[in-house]
């Protein structure tokens, strides 16, 4: 006969934090938010990897590409580029974020001295920006001649045949800088010599980059952002229990700081197998994730196989039919609480602290907050960051609203066997993810920014300025129905029926 346990499956909509005691010094501005990424030992001072915000995103084509990586890394955070994607192209993805250098821009505005007034605003319009470099063919990364900007032309006093050779500031009118110049020395050549923009140029006089005097404050205003040891945004990658031999060290050499194990079930050999084949042939070196579990025996198995953080939720996406078409899965509350359990366990008998991260099931800002105070160390979203400019989907006007584009890693669309492998066909035998809209919500930077100032206000309630601090003081009590009810607003005509529709509070 099945085994039964005696506890239903709960969800995070089922749990409400009880308030702390709060001191004078807990304060939003107090709390750190710095979280481990992989596991590190009893008595080591920090992880390997740490994050600055519990947060990343999820392995997923309508997710994350290399801008939202950037965008992410920029907020203290990270992104897990999608691996349903040949190795090249994800590797691709992954150098482009390496390769990105925070205040150095690749211009994507360029121009020739032949070109013409009118197409000079022609480009302007299309892409929005007004300073263009003029360079050899218009082509990026060509011989720099000279630069156009808004100080260069006035369009009512000028014909639109103009050639740009007859307005442009020359290169000779202009002060360039080296290839090896870092950041804080363009800077100061800005500040020095009253420029807005200043080219970086190779030893042959071809155009490189871009600093600009409006990227020196907006540097400054990320004082959060996830760098390795060269300063280089942070970034991971998503491998799979099929391709991994060859796929693996393509992402390394492109400069991959993490993996991930992008499954739907982690309690399988097929893991174990990818896991033992990267110790073999890179031992510690590569930090490695793995999952997806729901309980604590398969918490144990992949910690033994040596995973170096483990997921935490199977059917809990909203994109996710899992539950429906095959009848598995556990609520996410339930799950992440059981997990984190045998994580702590784990860390007691051996010494080895893993982190968990929470994958699914979070609707509400709040809920980031519960699956803290349960025990996760960080969270994996999807529809949350699928939401922003920066994911790689279309922007799409439904019914006079802007939404952006979503779907499933197990959806037709996305046609990613290889997540739902079970070591059979290379094919989706059936679908256990949807193709969706969601809300369209702006920048990550400014919703990102929303989200946490609400995680940090509940840690204070809680009275805990640090992610253990509150996992050692929170307190949770399950609801009934009524008092779900209770929570929101009721017995009220509401004048703006927007809010919380959909999940994540309108920003």
């Amino acid at each position: 006969m099945a085994f039964f346990y005696d506890e239903p499956s709960h969800t995070f909509n089922e749990y409400l934090l009880v308030p702390g005691y709060s001191s004078s010094e807990c304060i939003p501005e107090a709390v750190s938010l710095r979280t481990p990424l992989v596991k590190y030992r009893k008595g080591e001072e920090e992880p390997r990897i740490s994050l600055n915000i519990p947060m990343t995103s999820a392995i997923m084509q309508s997710v994350s590409n290399d801008t939202m990586a950037v965008a992410l890394a920029t907020e203290g955070g990270i992104s897990f580029i999608y691996g349903s994607q040949t190795p090249e192209a994800e590797a691709a993805m992954v150098r482009a974020v390496k390769d990105h250098k925070a205040g150095f821009v690749v211009s994507d505005s360029n121009i020739a001295p032949e070109n013409t007034l009118a197409e000079v605003i022609a480009l302007k319009q299309a892409t929005g920006h007004s300073t263009m470099p003029v360079t050899e063919g218009g082509k990026p990364g060509s011989k720099l001649l000279g630069i156009v900007t808004s100080r260069d032309y006035r369009v009512s006093r000028m014909s639109p045949d103009m050639k740009v050779s007859e307005f442009m500031t020359p290169l000779s009118d202009m002060v360039v800088a080296p290839k090896d110049t870092t950041l804080k020395v363009a800077n100061d050549i800005i500040w020095d010599n009253k420029l807005n923009t200043l080219p970086i140029v190779d030893d042959d006089g071809n155009l490189l980059y871009l600093v600009f005097r409006k990227d020196y404050s907006t540097h400054k205003e990320n004082p959060l952002e996830l760098l390795d040891v060269h300063k280089r945004y942070m970034v991971g990658a998503g491998i799979n229990t099929r391709d991994y031999a060859e796929r693996v060290p393509q992402l390394l050499e492109a400069g991959a700081d993490v993996l991930c194990i992008d499954s739907s079930e982690g309690f399988t050999d097929w893991q174990k197998f990818t896991l033992q084949w990267i110790r073999e042939q890179y031992g510690d070196a590569v930090m490695v994730g793995a999952g997806n579990v729901v309980d604590g025996d398969g918490f144990r198995f992949l910690a033994d196989a040596g995973a170096d953080f483990i997921k935490v939720g199977i059917g809990g996406g909203s994109i996710c039919i899992t539950r429906e078409q095959k009848g598995i899965g556990r609520g996410q509350a339930t799950a992440l609480i059981d997990v984190c359990r045998e994580r702590d366990r784990y860390f007691e008998e051996t010494g080895v602290y893993i982190p968990v991260c929470s994958d699914g099931g979070i609707v509400y800002d709040h809920h980031i907050t519960l699956a803290l105070a349960m025990g996760a160390d960080f969270m994996m979203l999807g529809r949350y960051f699928a939401r922003f400019d920066e994911s790689p989907t279309n922007r799409v006007n439904i019914n006079g609203n802007y939404m952006k584009e979503y779907w499933g890693e197990g959806s037709a669309r996305a046609r990613n066997w290889a997540r739902y492998d079970l070591g059979g066909d290379k094919k989706l035998t059936f679908e256990e993810g949807v193709d969706s809209y969601v809300p369209y919500a702006g920048p990550l930077k400014d919703n990102v920014g929303v989200t946490l100032a609400k995680v940090r206000a509940t840690m204070c309630n809680c009275g805990a300025i640090t992610i253990p601090e509150f996992q050692q003081k929170a307190k949770l009590t399950l609801v009934s129905a009524t008092s779900i009810v209770e929570g929101g607003a009721h017995d009220v005509l509401l004048k703006n029926k927007s809010a919380q529709v959909g999940g994540f509070d309108s920003n």
